[in-house]
């Protein structure tokens, strides 16, 4: 990693339909070789499904499962003398929404369902009703930095 200059942050367009950021972004992850209408298909189509299984707007619900999902604290590695440590840090708001978008994709592609669509629906309706893999990633990231609470003192 280059001392000299910060990385670029590149624009991000908001998404077609919704005029979100975090949708957006949330396709962008998801897509496979430059795919972006494929992508765009499987998340539309998943919100279709969760406005018509909850009766709420799709959009509310990725919104209330990305927050449920979001990290507060992590443990990042730190050498001191000879030995490395787990130091629990705060999560920066733009670290947060990365973390929750590649933890709800990592979790939908390690579902049972038959398309992506409906894997995409059920872990949406699972992060938001506080319950899935994704969640369970993140309280168990939290269980770590809490754990390693007393390492606390070494943060930079």
């Amino acid at each position: 990693m280059s001392r000299r200059h910060a990385a670029k942050e590149r624009v991000v367009f908001p998404d077609a339909k919704y005029g979100s950021l975090v949708v957006s972004k949330f396709m962008s992850c998801l897509m496979y070789d430059g795919k972006r209408s494929a992508a765009e298909e499987i998340v539309y189509g998943a919100f279709d499904i969760v406005a018509q299984k909850s009766g709420k707007e799709a959009i509310a619900i990725f919104n209330q499962a990305m927050d449920n999902v979001k990290p507060t604290v992590e443990v990042r590695s730190r050498r001191v003398g000879g030995a490395t440590y787990q130091v629990p840090t705060e999560v920066r708001a733009k670290r947060q929404t990365a973390l929750a978008i590649r933890w709800l994709i990592a979790a939908l592609r390690a579902r049972g369902e038959k398309t992506t669509q409906a894997r995409l629906a059920g872990e949406l309706l699972d992060a938001a009703a506080g319950r899935g893999s994704a969640i369970k990633k993140r309280e168990d990231t939290h269980r770590m930095a809490e754990a390693n609470k007393a390492f606390s003192h070494y943060r930079w």
